[in-house]
């Protein structure tokens, strides 16, 4: 059994991520422009009652986190003595819910779940392995799910 058996099936935890109102409106200047991620008084009158981040920026949280979980799956098999993954593009994600919206101050708690790992017969050496992200608020209310998926090639 190699290490990344051990991710098959187990939800872990990506790490955390404090949303501040400079970085809400910062990245929402930047990509999202709308009055509810960029003005707090237009936020505070808006349908959400205050500031909060943008959708795609609580994705792209999730993003930076994954990518440090994979260096780290990958320092381990090396750790191991064991011959890492390799971890290559993904196809999309799915079924995308911003479930609630994520305030200044949230603090938001990121997981995954390997749910599953097939062999790719269109590219030999390839699987495509089947993931469940979620994202909590520090009142443990579910904020951000969606499924992804991503190509990995397996050491033999």
């Amino acid at each position: 059994m190699s290490t990344f058996d051990n991710y098959i099936g187990r939800e872990v935890v990506l790490g955390e991520h404090l949303f501040t109102a400079d970085d809400i409106i910062t990245f929402a200047l930047k990509y999202d422009p709308q009055p509810f991620h960029t003005d707090p008084e237009a936020a505070r009158n808006s349908l959400f009652g205050g500031l909060c981040a943008s959708g795609w920026h609580t994705t792209a949280v999730f993003m930076q986190l994954n990518v440090e979980f994979i260096k780290s799956v990958i320092k381990e098999c090396i750790r191991n003595g064991e011959t890492p993954p390799t971890f290559g593009p993904s196809p999309g994600i799915e079924n995308l819910s911003w479930i609630k919206p994520v305030f200044a101050g949230d603090r938001l708690t990121y997981f995954q779940k390997v749910v599953s790992v097939r062999p790719l017969t269109s590219r030999p050496g390839w699987s495509m392995i089947a993931m469940t992200p979620r994202a909590i608020n520090q009142h443990g209310e579910d904020v951000l799910r969606f499924d992804s998926a991503a190509m990995i090639r397996l050491p033999a």
